[in-house]
Formats: structure tokens, sequence, C-alpha cells
């Protein structure tokens, strides 16, 4: 709770006492960085001005260590984009003293020891509060740790040389540093990889030995890459294949894979080829992440031929349920719009096929990959197949459940054919309908 208030908002202005109130707000931000006692620094309420679409709706100011320089780092919130900024401490405050009251009205500051809040009314009269932080945080970071310079907990190394090839990184000043473009899919690429290590520990493939993988619709090879790096740091033995359809980007990523000697011997290549027709061969990991429409369903179909035991997915674009679905009479207000209709045909496609994996003796899980900041194309199917003497037991029976619930939610919209299921039962693996 705030204990101590200058002035009062309400009260007369008074030009001295409101030059005081915004220069002991600064003083108090000044000692608080020379202190070490500095967390963080928000300004919110911007102040209506003629650049409306522009204008940033809050500053927030954090302290960073850059090539081993303390710097106030200044992320400038709008609307559809976030814009940092880097200065020293003392640009920095020079900055923030320009901004009280003219750009925004509210100021928060918090320290190790306190909280402290300046406030503009509309007439533009400041009042300071301070008081004891409500929830104190954590402790003060050593020296250098600080920002930029503190290593986020990552499963993946960035310094490794591919990564260069491969343009997530660049080279500043002989030092590999991020682009700062691919922040976000470096997130998404790490996230993949805590979840790929989790799904192997399931699976019992994390405990020794060579591990095969193939990535369909590999792309640029950052999964690949990043699927080879870290089975060898856990000791394991990686044979990972990335299948891509665009033969430049093959001979890039092959090109790479050579230059840095994880070719050959090392266990990683490259192929051009379609899923529809790629042979399978024998795997344990089957990857395929935004393969388009039913391409998803002939990369399930051939992780499933492979033996795979674990089959990781990411769909994209659910077009062939869609002009099939016949919406049921009391969907039928909700199924008027376009959009809710694609967002359900979505919906039953990745069911049917989560469905058809159980009935094939997997443990199936479907759930936001990342949040959708970092991409709309953010949902995962996981499927691990069951072992032992659980996965004989009573599996006959399951499988005939699970195909009676989706004989069921196929005669709900009116399906006549999902793709997978197609596949499945013309090899036999699925009794014929």
């Amino acid at each position: 709770m705030f204990t101590h208030l200058v002035p009062d908002p309400d009260a007369a202005p008074v030009p001295a006492a409101q030059a005081d109130a915004a220069q002991r707000f600064l003083g108090l931000l000044a000692a608080a960085l020379s202190a070490g006692s500095f967390v963080k620094l928000l300004l919110t309420q911007a102040v209506p001005g003629e650049d409306a679409e522009d204008r940033p709706e809050r500053l927030l100011v954090r302290e960073v260590v850059l090539r081993g320089e303390r710097q106030l780092s200044l992320l400038w919130r709008h609307a559809t984009r976030d814009i940092t900024k880097n200065h020293t401490p003392a640009e920095g405050l020079q900055l923030i003293g320009e901004l009280l009251g003219t750009r925004f009205r509210n100021a928060h500051l918090l320290t190790h020891t306190a909280e402290v809040q300046l406030a503009y009314s509309r007439k533009g009269r400041p009042s300071l509060r301070v008081g004891k932080p409500s929830h104190p945080p954590a402790a003060t970071l050593p020296a250098g740790d600080a920002g930029h310079d503190k290593a986020k907990q990552r499963p993946l190394e960035l310094q490794r040389p591919f990564w260069e090839d491969l343009g997530v990184t660049h080279r500043v000043r002989d030092e590999l540093q991020l682009v700062l473009a691919m922040s976000r899919k470096w997130k998404q690429i790490n996230k993949f990889i805590e979840i790929f290590g989790a799904a192997l520990q399931r699976a019992g493939l994390a405990e020794g030995g060579t591990v095969r993988v193939a990535d369909f619709g590999s792309g640029k090879g950052y999964l690949t890459f990043a699927v080879h790096d870290w089975l060898r740091a856990q000791g394991l033995q990686p044979q990972v294949t990335g299948v891509e359809l665009r033969e430049d980007l093959v001979r890039l990523c092959n090109a790479a894979a050579q230059r840095h000697g994880l070719a050959g011997d090392a266990g990683l290549r490259f192929d051009a080829g379609d899923v529809r027709s790629y042979p399978p061969a024998p795997l344990d990991v089957m990857i395929a992440l935004h393969a388009c429409d039913t391409a998803t369903d002939h990369a399930i179909h051939l992780g499933l031929r492979a033996g795979a035991a674990v089959i990781l997915c990411s769909p994209c674009c659910h077009k062939q349920l869609r002009p099939q679905m016949r919406a049921p009479a009391a969907l039928r207000p909700l199924l008027q719009h376009g959009i809710h209709l694609g967002q359900e045909a979505e919906m039953v496609t990745d069911s049917l096929r989560a469905l058809l994996l159980e009935a094939m003796g997997y443990e199936t899980q479907v759930f936001e990959f990342v949040a959708l900041e970092h991409t709309s194309k953010n949902k995962m199917i996981l499927a691990v197949r069951r072992g032992g003497a659980d996965a004989a037991s009573g599996a006959d029976t399951r499988q005939q459940e699970l195909l009676a619930q989706l004989a069921g939610v196929k005669r709900f919209y009116g399906l006549r054919e999902q793709c997978l299921e197609t596949l499945l039962r013309a090899d036999g693996s699925l009794p014929a309908a």
C-alpha cells in the first residue's frame, strides 16, 4: 500500500511542487539504477496526439547488459507491433524525463525495496506515491547477468555454426547472435524439441542407441537440424532424414550438413520427395509439421506403416471435410457463418485423426503447440505407441469402440470419406467399413 503522497492531485497546481514531484521520481529511478535495485519501469496512459495511429500504447523499461555494458532497454508497445531501443543509463534517464507528463500520464517504478507511481491528471497535475512493493521481486541479479547476457534455458545451443547457414543467427563482431526477426521461430523450434524429448521418454527411445527420424515437409531444415543436434547432445545415435519437395532447399540443407560434418555417418541427410509417394522405411519417429490438407493423413499413414513409436503432426489447410459437412439442425445457426464452419471442419478433421491413431494402438493428444502470438498454425497432434501388456489387453474391443465413435461423428456431420481412414482400410490395417 502506498504511504506517501505529494501533492494532493485535487489541490491547486503549484509549479514548483509539480517540478519537484517529477524530479523526485527521476531521482528515485536514478538511485535504484545506481544501487542495483531497479526491476522495471512502466509508462502508460498515452497522451492523445495528432499521430494517434502510430502512438505507442505503453513503454516498458528494463535494465540489460550488452557487450558488458549496462543499458536501459525501452520496449515501445504499439497496437500492432513492438519496437525495442537500447540507451545508456544517462540517455535513458533524460528521455524518460522528457516523456513524463508529455507522452505518458502514468509512470510505475518497481524496485526491490519500493513501488513508486507518478500520475498526471488531465490538467497536468502530478502526484507521487511511494510505498513498499506488494509482491517483492526476486533477488537482484549479479552484475553481468542481467537482460540479454542472461542466457535463457533452452534445450538447443544457439552457437552451433549450422544455424548461421539457415539464417537463424548472424555474425556480429565475430560472435553468433540470434537474428531479431527469427526470435519467434527460435522459440517455436525449442518448444518443439521440448515436446519431442518428452515423447521419446514416454516411448522408451531415450535409453540409448539409434533413433530413426523422418521429417516430412522439412523446408529449410530448422527442425531437422534441431532434432539431429539434440539427439547427439543426449548421447544417442541419430539417423535423421528431412524430406522436402523443393529441390533448392534440399541442396541448401545437404550442403550445410556436409559443411559442418553432420552428413554421412553422422546421420543427417535431406531427400527430395513427396510424402504421398515416399517409400516407407523403418522409423522410430515421424514428423510432419504444416503438411497441407490430406498430406497430413498420408504422413500419419506412412508413420504407421513404418512402425513409428512417435508421430508428431501440426496439421494445416483442412479442406477435405468442409465441402462434405452437412450441418446438423441444432448447429445450423452456428455454422451458417463460413469462419465457424471452417473452424468446425478443422476440429472434426483432427479429432477423427486422433481417434484413428487411438484405434491403431497409440496414446494420442491434441494440444496447442505454441501461443497464437507466435504462429496461427499452433495445433499439435502427438501420438505415442502403447507398449507391453497394456497394448494387447482389450485391444480389439477398444478398437471397435473407437471405430464406432468415428462412425457416429461421420453420421452426425454427413461425412462420406476421411483420407486417413480410407488409407488404413485400403491396406488392411482396419477392417472394411
